[in-house]
Formats: C-alpha cells, sequence, structure tokens
C-alpha cells in the first residue's frame, strides 16, 4: 500500500490499534493521528456531543483539514501516511476531498456493537464520554455515512487478520 490510507469507524472499533499495526507492517509509514489534533487545543476545545454546536463542528473540520494536510506532507516526503479518526457521515466524502493523494484507500471497521461495548470496557480510556451511546454512533455510521472504501466487520478478528484483510484486499479500498 503505498499513497494515503484512512481508517475510520466508531469509538473502541479498533481504529488506532489497527493503523498501528498496519502501519508497523509497511516499509516506509506514519500513523497520523486525528485525536492529537483535537488534544492540541488547550483553551476554548469545543468537543463533539450530541447536541452538535457550529463551534464544534467547525473545530472537527479544522482538524480534519490538519490531518488531510499532514498526510500529504508524509506522502510527499516517500511515506504511506495512514489517518485514524472517528469520520462519519457527509464528512467521510468531505475529507477525501481534503487528501490530495492519490491512491487513497478508504477502510470503515465495523465491528457489531455489542463487541464494541466489550472493547470499551476493557481499555483506559473512554470514547463515550460526551453523551453518545454506542447506539447512536453505530446508527450514525451505518445509516448516515456513505459506502466508501472497504467495510470491514472485524468483530472476531485479532488485530493482524485484521491487517492482513485490510492489505490483501486495498484494491476494494481504493477511491478516486
Amino acid at each position: 500500500m503505498n499513497g494515503v490510507v484512512v481508517i475510520t469507524g466508531i469509538s473502541a472499533a479498533g481504529k488506532s490499534t489497527v493503523a498501528q499495526a498496519l502501519a508497523e507492517r509497511l516499509p516506509r509509514s506514519a500513523h497520523v493521528r486525528g485525536d492529537a489534533f483535537r488534544r492540541m487545543v488547550v483553551s476554548g476545545r469545543a468537543d463533539m456531543t450530541p447536541e452538535l454546536t457550529d463551534e464544534a463542528v467547525r473545530q472537527l473540520h479544522l482538524r480534519q483539514r490538519i490531518a488531510a494536510n499532514t498526510a500529504d506532507l508524509y506522502f510527499d516526503a516517500e511515506f504511506t501516511a495512514i489517518v485514524q479518526d472517528v469520520i462519519l457521515g457527509r464528512d467521510l466524502e468531505r475529507f477525501t476531498k481534503l487528501v490530495r493523494t492519490r491512491p487513497l484507500y478508504v477502510i470503515v471497521l465495523t465491528p457489531e456493537p455489542a463487541e464494541v461495548a466489550r472493547r470499551e470496557q476493557a481499555r483506559a480510556k473512554s470514547g463515550y464520554a460526551g453523551g453518545w451511546t454506542i447506539a447512536q454512533l453505530d446508527a450514525s455510521l451505518r445509516r448516515e455515512t456513505p459506502r466508501l472504501g472497504l467495510w470491514l466487520d472485524n468483530s472476531r478478528q485479532s488485530v493482524e487478520e485484521t491487517v492482513t484483510e485490510i492489505i490483501s484486499r486495498a484494491s476494494e479500498a481504493i477511491i478516486g
């Protein structure tokens, strides 16, 4: 895989772990963590909650522009950039247009909600502290997110199995 890879899905879908493992399997790669750009806002941060505020959406779109530009810069320096973030609904198509690098691979991790709940309980951080429920985000993913790239149910796969499937089915993930 050479280009930019976008790995998305709801919180606790396995994005961070899969993106890191994929980056480790490629010869020259960079793991671009979208959430790192959110955390850089020290004062005045507006987090995404079910009551979407204009400021939260503005900051989300800023974070996505920064991630897309960062991915392009890594690609220009001859790295495969793997962007990992929660990018749902119309934002997924919008994000793919922000990234200028081609090929562009989109991987959407879609574990079953029960598996997401199990993973959420097992991890130290919480992806559901802002008022979102697993059911809300899962519904947004499945009903509002355009079917771009490779959608992969990784409920019963190990991280290595997921990465192997992503690599073997990479051609299905290419968009644009």
